[in-house]
């Protein structure tokens, strides 16, 4: 069960992290979606959508998952974030993240995320895993 909606995270987010990227689409149970309008500051020659854009994006959505679980908490915190580049994302075409968690510890939190290009909803352009840690409750 979610302890927080898709727009009390949006909420959230606007006053602790406004400079995010990307809109939630939906929140679930260990997961979270998220779309990216691609602008001309995505891009990369190409014109492609820049790894940077990517790695950032994923790391918010899996965020986004996990404040859907445990509610709104500023100081979690990216961890460990590997990334895998498996095609070039058109930068005519919106991108889409769809985060999910492996597992949702106490003190760490860790996760998967895959991003498409809305024209190709099947084959991922990146493959993301990363951890967070999450600060002890008070």
């Amino acid at each position: 069960m979610t302890v927080m909606t898709a727009e009390q995270i949006e909420n959230f987010l606007d006053e602790v992290f406004p400079q995010r990227m990307g809109k939630i689409e939906s929140v679930g149970e260990m997961t979270a979606t998220m779309r990216l309008k691609i602008g001309h500051e995505h891009l990369r020659p190409g014109p492609r959508v820049s790894g940077p854009t990517m790695m950032g994006f994923a790391d918010v959505a899996l965020y986004v998952a996990i404040l859907a679980q445990i509610g709104p908490e500023p100081m979690a915190v990216t961890s460990d974030l590997n990334c895998h580049f498996l095609r070039a994302a058109s930068g005519d075409h919106d991108i889409i993240a769809h985060a999910k968690l492996i597992k949702l510890g106490r003190r760490l939190a860790v996760g998967e995320v895959q991003i498409f290009s809305v024209s190709d909803e099947v084959h991922p352009v990146v493959h993301v895993t990363a951890s967070y840690a999450l600060p002890k409750k008070a």
